[in-house]
């Protein structure tokens, strides 16, 4: 064994044969789950209060876009898009769109990095918080830490054009015992405080959809917050097998320890009996599609077991990592209404 390939598929194998061990009911291996995931991601403190901002508002085609400065976490600030539809009255069901690696939440709300409109064809995100306001829905789009204008000062002064700070951020929080997850849902729980605030938002109708590291994000926060109505998780739902172990992937997927709980397709069974939507493309590189036809077999039982197999939903389409939405959006609009 002198490359320690096959010692790492023998770990991999004592890590499953380890959680079989145990013989605890289904619901208390959940909330032992539930304690084990937020254990994996660190301690945050959040703030008692939300900071907010207006920055700036625009009439745009068929929805206005409102710019917030949210603060959640204390010594953190981020920008948010807030889109409403045009002429909407009453309380309408809200949606957390999460981005993943790129440019921030202008990338995912039709504009480019420099916040000017995106008029040419839109790039893997598919403008997907428009689309999503387009159907309805009233639309919460955070900035994630460290992408766009939430890198370091450190990674933009050695490379402007670098693509993100998960490394650097990462490896510092693992050195204090916290996750780079941990931090980006916390703030993603703190958006979530705030967007139920809002006079327009009915708290009892909001979901979430994420794309890539965004539905990492994603399944996290509505696995510790039941306020999470339903979810849409693309371009992300596998094993951890077939996708984070298998490809290269940025640091900022990992969790320690994780695997000695659960595979990935348990975790996001945390959401059961929920509404749960999963997306991805036949050719996707990163999350194979072979590893995602296994996390919704095993969803499949998860949910069945919970007497919600019809609370399951997936859409495998022809592409690759990027945003479809041709099923998901409007199965997102049916469940929060």
């Amino acid at each position: 064994m002198w490359t320690g390939d096959a010692y790492l598929e023998q770990l991999y194998r004592q890590a499953g044969e380890w959680r079989e061990q145990h013989s605890e009911s289904a619901a208390q291996r959940k909330e032992q789950l539930l304690h084990s995931l937020k254990d994996s991601l660190g301690e945050f403190e959040r703030s008692s209060q939300i900071h907010s901002v207006v920055l700036e508002e625009k009439a745009c085609e068929g929805y206005t876009r409102t710019r917030v400065e949210l603060s959640v976490i204390p010594g953190l600030s981020f920008g948010a898009y807030i889109l409403k539809p045009a002429g909407a009255r009453g309380k309408l069901p809200g949606v957390i769109a999460v981005h993943g690696h790129g440019y921030g939440s202008r990338q995912i709300c039709g504009m480019l990095a420099d916040g000017t409109e995106d008029t040419g064809k839109p790039d893997i995100y598919n403008h997907f918080a428009v689309q999503l306001v387009r159907n309805g829905m009233l639309v919460i789009a955070p900035d994630v830490i460290g992408f766009g204008e939430r890198r370091m000062e450190a990674d933009v002064a050695e490379d402007p054009n670098a693509p993100s700070s998960c490394y650097r951020m990462s490896t510092q929080l693992l050195m204090l015992g916290k996750t780079l997850t941990g931090l980006r849902v916390n703030e993603m729980l703190g958006t979530l405080d705030y967007f139920s605030g809002l006079e327009q938002v009915d708290p009892g109708r909001i979901g979430i959809v994420g794309f890539s590291g965004g539905s990492l994000i994603a399944y996290v926060a509505a696995a510790l917050d039941e306020r999470i109505r339903s979810s849409v998780l693309i371009g992300f739902p596998n094993t951890f097998k077939d996708s984070i172990m298998a490809v290269h992937h940025c640091i900022c997927n990992f969790m320690p320890g994780i695997l000695m709980h659960a595979e990935l397709p348990e975790l996001m069974g945390l959401l059961a009996p929920r509404p749960l939507f999963l997306e991805s493309g036949d050719r996707d590189p990163i999350f194979p599609a072979a590893g995602f036809e296994k996390a919704v077999r095993e969803l499949k039982s998860i949910y069945e077991r919970e007497n919600a197999g019809d609370q399951l939903t997936c859409d495998l389409f022809p592409g690759a990592h990027e945003v479809s939405g041709r099923v998901s959006f409007d199965w997102l609009m049916r469940t929060l209404a």
